[in-house]
């Protein structure tokens, strides 16, 4: 049997562990960023939140207090931003913030596709505040996510980018409702629309080769 790296496996539990802390404590009452950006004390949920991800998952939670020690550890990274604010966040490669009530695997839809805008590092923050509050109101669509300040391999440039879904690119009345909701949020410049068609298939776009559905 191949020996699982600890590491690797560490980072797939925090990644985990956030979406089920995000569940969790919206059953309970706010979002987690709403907790993190007001300078709510919640040890006590993220605490009997960890102890159920253990349970459920006790190699995954044996994996993260390999790496962190200590719950304590995250609960202190996550109140200063990690996995709520992008250029604090190095734990995970993105951020993503579901619409209330849709499934969490919507975005993997094959029909589905996003708007993608790209920015500067020094500009995220406060874009993916503007985009991930609109989502939460039911504004955009089913979901929307963030690059982190997390090195990504695949990344070709510094440039951080804000996906935001909406689940058939057939339907273009919505695709452009939430094109236009965007703007007079203030994305303004020209940005393009990728079908979950053209990522599934790792086409990218290159010199010559455009692999935007719709461009507004």
């Amino acid at each position: 049997m191949e020996k699982v790296d600890p590491e690797a496996l560490a980072d797939v539990a925090y990644g985990l562990f956030e979406v089920m802390l995000n569940t969790g404590l919206r059953e309970r009452g706010p979002y987690l960023f709403e907790l993190v950006e007001k300078g709510i004390d919640f040890e006590a949920q993220f605490l009997e939140i960890f102890r159920k991800f253990c349970d459920d998952y006790p190699q995954l939670g044996e994996a993260l207090i390999f790496r962190f020690r200590s719950p304590h550890v995250i609960y202190h990274a996550i109140r200063e931003g990690e996995g709520v604010i992008p250029s604090r966040t190095t734990r995970m490669y993105w951020i993503v913030q579901d619409a209330p009530d849709v499934k969490p695997d919507a975005i993997e839809d094959e029909l589905a596709g996003k708007w993608l805008i790209f920015l500067p590092p020094e500009r995220v923050d406060e874009a993916w505040i503007l985009v991930r509050d609109a989502t939460c109101r039911n504004e955009l669509g089913i979901s929307a996510k963030v690059s982190t300040a997390k090195p990504n391999p695949d990344s070709r440039d510094s440039m951080k980018v804000i996906y935001i879904y909406t689940p058939d690119w057939r339907d273009e009345q919505e695709v452009m409702r939430v094109r236009e909701r965007l703007r007079e949020l203030g994305f303004a410049d020209r940005i393009g629309y990728k079908r979950n068609i053209e990522t599934f298939k790792g086409e990218y776009s290159q010199k010559g080769k455009r692999v935007t559905f719709y461009s507004a």
